[in-house]
């Protein structure tokens, strides 16, 4: 039977976690490696033979996992962090639900994290969005998803750019979701489509937070409108040092940002502000 999924995996110095996690995929897998410097790629190739490896020499970030769609030549494609994978049956499952409802764009899987399957708690917002249901739709319409539990239609992403080096990593979601919505594709979350996550502890969680509220204002610069950039910026820069420190790194990136700036979203918007008080 053709394959109607391709398992897109990127990674960077954690051999030892992609070995654990690369027996568990069913699919087709290309594993896009970011310049690790631990063997990933050799001890890959020698222990996975059937993954395909592409070796990138440096570390681009999330923007890594767009090589990997590009080479695929299934329809659909599913992420997978070096610390995830699929429900076994869970991507046969996603592809008959994509192939049944054409405008769905993005599948957004129920995610499970550790040996206790702990329901990921963006997988619990998801699960009770506010947003109109929509008949074209397997389940509650969304503008957001975790990476490592999404399916996506491999044309309507390349069409939304993918993931971008402005964000480069850590909430990188967020744009993409809003752009694939802008093109008039729906995003869903589907409780019955499975991936595991068992990710290890944050080796710098204060670093994470930092990622996270620079890249909410670069993501608000890129696609929201100026007044929701100024409250965005304000509420990063009252949160204490570390929104200090996270508006001085977002200003790096600054001119990236606002070169890739579009009209703000329009009907989105009020999505958005809906999803904002639900």
């Amino acid at each position: 039977m053709t394959a109607r999924v391709t398992v897109v995996v990127a990674t960077r110095n954690r051999r030892d976690v992609v070995a654990r996690s690369l027996v568990h995929h069913e699919c087709p897998v290309i594993l896009v490696d970011n310049g690790s410097t631990d063997g990933t790629p050799a001890f890959v190739r020698q222990a996975f033979p059937s993954v395909e490896v592409v070796e990138l020499g440096e570390n681009r970030g999330a923007p890594a996992r767009n090589v990997g769609v590009r080479r695929a030549s299934t329809p659909y494609v599913a992420f997978a962090d070096d610390d995830s994978w699929w429900d076994p049956g869970a991507l046969a499952a996603a592809a008959d639900i994509l192939d049944a409802h054409p405008r769905l764009g993005l599948l957004a899987a129920r995610v499970l994290v550790g040996p206790n399957n702990l329901l990921d708690p963006i997988c619990e917002e998801m699960a009770r969005s506010p947003l109109p249901v929509r008949a074209d739709l397997p389940g509650p319409p969304v503008l957001g998803f975790l990476a490592c539990g999404a399916v996506v239609r491999r044309d309507a992403y390349l069409a939304a750019g993918g993931f971008d080096d402005v964000v480069f990593f850590f909430g990188e979601e967020e744009r993409l979701a809003l752009d694939l919505a802008a093109n008039g594709w729906g995003l869903a979350y589907v409780d019955e489509v499975v991936a595991q996550h068992h990710p290890e502890p944050p080796r710098d969680p204060r670093e994470r937070q930092i990622l996270a509220a620079r890249n909410a204002v670069l993501t608000a610069l890129m696609r929201r409108p100026w007044i929701v950039v100024a409250r965005t910026a304000t509420g990063v820069a009252l949160s204490g040092p570390t929104g200090c420190r996270a508006l001085f790194d977002s200003v790096r990136r600054l001119p990236q940002a606002l070169a890739r700036r579009r009209r703000p979203l329009g009907a989105i918007e009020s999505d958005l502000r809906r999803l904002r008080q639900g």
